[in-house]
C-alpha cells in the first residue's frame, strides 16, 4: 500500500523536497497529549533536534508541547515560534557562554546539567545577571538500549551526563550556591527504541537513584526521563502512529514518581518521523552488470541518515502504477555511500518519476549540508500547497 500524496501539486516544483502531512502531525500531536495528560504532572516537551522547520515548529507549539533544545540557534527558533521560556528545557555536553545567557535572559525552565564545570558556568554567568538558573542534572545510567551504537546515549562509556557516583556530591555543590537552583534529574538513554524493556529498565534504576536520594533527605522536583520512543520504519502507511499508549504506560507502571514530583519526557523522533517524505525526482535508470540502479537528484546531503546509521526508509515511486522491478536507489553525490537503499522492489522505474523516501520527517531537512556545492532542500507543509 502506497501512500497518499498531493501529486498535482508536486509537478513542476523543484526536486528535492521534504513534504510534511500536518495532519498526520496534528493526529500524532492529539494521540500524545491524549495518553500523557491523563496525568497533570506529566509534561512533554518536542526534542527541537528532530525538525526545526519554522512551520512545524508553530504546529507543535499551538499543541501546547514544550520544547527541549541542545543549542542556543534551538532556543532562539523556539522562542521565534511562540514557545515560552517557561516550557523550554536545555541539555548538551558543550553549552557555550552565549548560549547560556540566553537561557538565562528567556528565563527558561531549567537547563539540564552534566559536568561540574558547567554548573559552575551557569552559576557565575546567572550572578552577573542578578538571577537564580534552575538546574537538574543528568545522570548517565549506565542502562543500555537496544538502538543502533551511534546513538546509544546512556551507557557510562558515553560522553553524556553525570556519572552516578558523583550524583550525590554534585547536588551538595548546587546547594552552596547562590544562583542555581537544583530542580530535578534527567535520563536519556538514546533513540529510535522499540522495545519498552528498555525504558522499564531506565524505570528501575531511576527508582533505585530516588530512594539512595531520600536516605539522605534530598528532595527531587521533577524528573526527566528524555524521550527515545522509535518509530515504524518500514511499515509508514500501517502504522503511521507510535506506540505512545505502550510508552507511557510503561512509565506509569514501573517509575515510583513521588506525590510532588513532575514528570517530563523529551519526544522528537516519535512526533515527526512518520509525517515527513523526502521527495526526489529520477534522474537516469542504469542497468548495471548485475542489478539496476534509479539514479534520484537528492543525496546524502538532504537526508544523510542512510549514510551515516545505514538507516532504512521505505520508498515509494508516486508517479507508477506498472509492475514492480529492483533498483538500488541512490543519489549523486561523489560518495560511495551515497545509496538510499539496496534492492528495493519499486513500481517501474521511468525518468521523470517521482520517489518519495517515507519516514524522513526527523533528522532529515534539519542534517542537510550543502556537500558538493549543492542547495539545501526546501520543507513544505500541506498548507502550502
Amino acid at each position: 500500500m502506497k501512500g497518499t500524496f498531493p501529486t498535482e501539486h508536486f509537478e513542476g516544483r523543484e526536486t528535492p523536497f521534504y513534504y510534511y502531512d500536518t495532519a498526520l502531525l496534528r493526529e500524532t500531536l492529539r494521540t500524545i497529549n491524549r495518553e500523557a495528560g491523563k496525568h497533570d504532572n506529566w509534561h512533554v516537551h518536542y526534542a527541537i533536534k528532530a525538525n526545526a522547520n519554522p512551520k512545524v515548529l508553530n504546529i507543535i507549539c499551538q499543541a501546547g508541547l514544550g520544547a527541549d533544545c541542545v543549542s542556543g540557534g534551538e532556543i532562539q527558533a523556539c522562542v521565534d515560534a511562540g514557545f515560552p521560556g517557561s516550557k523550554i528545557v536545555f541539555a548538551g555536553v558543550g553549552k557555550s557562554d552565549w548560549e547560556i545567557n540566553l537561557g538565562i535572559d528567556k528565563n527558561i525552565l531549567c537547563f539540564n546539567v552534566e559536568s561540574i564545570p558547567e554548573l559552575e558556568v551557569i552559576n557565575s554567568l546567572a550572578a552577573k545577571k542578578g538571577k537564580v538558573a534552575r538546574v537538574a542534572f543528568r545522570i548517565n545510567p549506565d542502562v543500555g538500549a537496544h538502538t543502533h551504537a551511534n546513538i546509544t546515549t546512556g551507557l557510562a562509556e558515553n560522553k553524556f551526563g553525570i556519572a552516578m557516583r558523583d550524583m550525590e556530591d554534585v547536588i551538595a555543590m548546587a546547594a552552596s550556591m547562590e544562583n542555581v537552583k537544583f530542580t530535578g534529574l534527567h535520563f536519556h538513554i538514546g533513540s529510535q527504541i522499540l522495545d519498552m524493556g528498555d525504558f522499564r529498565a531506565l524505570c528501575n534504576r531511576i527508582n533505585d537513584l530516588q530512594d539512595q536520594l531520600e536516605r539522605h533527605r534530598i528532595r527531587v522536583e521533577s524528573i526527566n526521563v528524555g524521550g527515545g520512543l522509535g518509530v515504524d520504519y518500514k511499515h509508514p502507511n500501517r502504522l503511521p502512529l507510535p506506540d505512545f499508549k505502550a510508552y507511557f504506560g510503561t512509565f506509569e507502571r514501573h517509575l515510583r514518581l513521588r506525590p510532588w514530583q513532575t514528570l517530563h519526557f523529551e519526544l522528537g523522533r516519535a512526533v515527526v518521523a512518520q509525517m515527513g517524505s523526502l521527495i526526489t525526482k529520477t534522474l537516469y535508470v542504469k542497468q548495471g552488470a548485475t542489478k539496476q540502479f534509479a539514479i534520484v537528484d537528492a543525496g546524502f546531503t538532504d537526508l544523510i541518515r542512510p549514510a551515516l546509521y545505514q538507516a532504512y526508509h521505505k520508498i515509494e515511486n508516486i508517479s507508477s502504477e506498472e509492475p514492480c522491478e529492483t533498483y538500488d536507489v541512490v543519489g549523486p553525490i561523489c560518495e560511495s555511500s551515497d545509496v538510499f537503499v539496496k534492492a528495493a522492489d519499486l513500481n517501474k522505474v521511468h525518468r521523470g518519476d517521482l520517489l518519495a523516501i517515507r519516514s524522513a520527517g526527523a533528522y532529515g531537512e534539519i542534517m542537510a549540508s550543502r556537500y558538493n556545492c549543492r542547495k539545501m532542500p526546501q520543507g513544505f507543509i500541506t498548507e502550502d500547497f
